[in-house]
């Protein structure tokens, strides 16, 4: 990606609010390539953010960037600094498998394991090595009810989880994510995949959870984005073009190309 011609931009919510993630001029490389140019944003605790812009712009790619599922990449190289609750997610000392559990992680297609529906939520507790049984069930209550899911499947629990539908199997996902109790919880398209009855009811779960948790969320739909979040950033080319609170961002947008890419003219 050629580095574009505009200079970096930054824009902040609301200052007074607790901030859970600080981004400091990031920048990312595949291999010669750069992705990502100088973003620059802090992120409030338990509001929804949202991430748009137009496809290609290095919104999955910073979502990825913030529990290091990009560490995977060949030739990958960062610098700047991504910090969670004041710790550099980067660091030498960091522990990447204890970041990803702060971070739980819901993708673009449901991606339940071909297991019972309660096993899929206590996976990530099996992976720590808890046996307790008292405490697995009442993890499964308490996840599946939090995904409002519970009374769906209350009577299904040691059915295979594949037999869900769609909607459930991205409800039974965010369960699983909720389960090791997180920070934040980053979601990447997670209604692509989905009907707009089953859509509808991840949004309203989204606000269900909101407070409770901070969100970051990626999203082509930008009715969606001004559904669900409080505040929003649009990307462009590897950069942050503008960010802020989402109704004034949807209707007083500070930058030409914020105001090109919602209104239809792009995109």
């Amino acid at each position: 990606m050629n580095a574009p011609t505009f200079g970096p931009t930054s824009y902040h919510p609301t200052k007074g609010e607790r901030t859970s993630l600080e981004i400091k001029d990031f920048n990312l490389w595949y291999g010669a390539a750069q992705a990502l140019f100088d973003v620059a944003m802090d992120v409030q605790v338990g509001m929804v953010t949202a991430l748009i812009g137009p496809s290609g712009c290095g919104k999955s790619t910073l979502l990825r960037s913030m529990n290091r599922m990009n560490d995977l990449i060949d030739n990958l190289r960062i610098n700047g600094a991504i910090r969670l609750e004041g710790d550099d997610i980067y660091g030498p000392a960091i522990d990447v498998i204890g970041l990803r559990k702060r971070m739980g992680m819901v993708f673009q297609k449901p991606n339940p394991f071909p297991m019972s529906i309660a096993e899929n939520v206590v996976y990530p507790l099996r992976v720590d090595g808890v046996t307790d049984r008292a405490l697995l069930e009442q993890t499964v209550e308490r996840s599946l009810k939090a995904a409002a899911l519970w009374d769906e499947v209350k009577g299904r629990l040691k059915e295979n989880a594949l037999g869900l539908s769609g909607g459930q199997q991205q409800r039974l996902c965010i369960a699983r994510a909720v389960a090791g109790d997180p920070e934040v919880l980053l979601m990447d398209e997670p209604c692509s995949a989905l009907d707009p009855i089953a859509t509808a009811k991840i949004e309203e779960l989204i606000d269900e959870l909101r407070g409770n948790y901070t969100i970051i969320i990626v999203t082509h739909n930008m009715q969606q984005a001004a559904r669900v979040s409080q505040n929003t950033a649009f990307m462009y080319l590897g950069r942050l073009i503008e960010y802020g609170d989402t109704k004034r961002m949807f209707t007083n947008p500070i930058e030409a190309r914020t105001q090109d890419y919602i209104t239809g003219r792009f995109g």
